[in-house]
């Protein structure tokens, strides 16, 4: 099955996009998702996390506190590095299982960091990079998220730049500030035709 990886950055737009694909028949396979699932209570992430970073970092119920986790690892790039150091290659492995019971026309991997980590790219046939201008961006992710323009700028500035990530795209699909839902779900389906060929 072809596989195709999705990326962009923070609010984007790649859930909805994926959302689109997923009602023209594609196989979506979410690694923010499968981060969740990992760091949620009984998560497969949850005893590592706890060893490495104590369990002032694990929430009553027994999830990853993402709040405690967020502040440290943008505070200390170290910490961020041990954390990925557990989460990447679980996530890798959920993934990959996902991918290989997937049903569809194709299978899309949303994976937000895939320029960044470096791997995923020999994972996946091709490169689709939801595209959006910054200031679009932090607008629709305060709008969402209730953080503030400096928090978002700051985790915009621990991803792959705009540039960095369209020069890794073999596919493009413009999401900016202009764009109506109508012009998204005709490139959307333009993408589908062409990746069912």
């Amino acid at each position: 099955m072809l596989k195709i990886g999705l990326t962009g950055g923070i609010g984007s737009g790649k859930s909805f996009v994926a959302d689109l694909l997923q009602k023209h028949g594609a196989a979506i396979v979410d690694t923010d998702v499968v981060a969740h699932q990992l760091t949620a209570p009984g998560g497969a992430a949850i005893p590592a996390i706890r060893q490495q970073f104590g369990s002032a970092y694990i929430t009553a119920e027994g999830a990853m506190d993402r709040a405690r986790m967020r502040e440290l690892v943008f505070q200390q790039p170290d910490q961020r590095e041990k954390l990925q150091a557990i989460l990447h290659p679980l996530i890798r492995d959920f993934t990959f299982r996902k991918v290989q019971q997937a049903q569809g026309c194709y299978v899309v991997v949303v994976v937000p960091l895939l320029v960044e980590s470096g791997t995923w790219r020999q994972y996946v046939d091709r490169v689709c990079v939801v595209d959006c201008d910054e200031p679009t961006q932090i607008e629709r992710v305060m709008q969402r998220s209730g953080l503030t323009a400096s928090q978002v700028q700051r985790i915009m500035e621990a991803q792959a730049s705009r540039q960095q990530r369209l020069a890794h795209a073999d596919d493009v699909i413009v999401n900016d500030g202009t764009t109506s839902i109508e012009q998204l779900n005709v490139q959307v389906q333009q993408m589908h035709a062409k990746w069912c060929e």
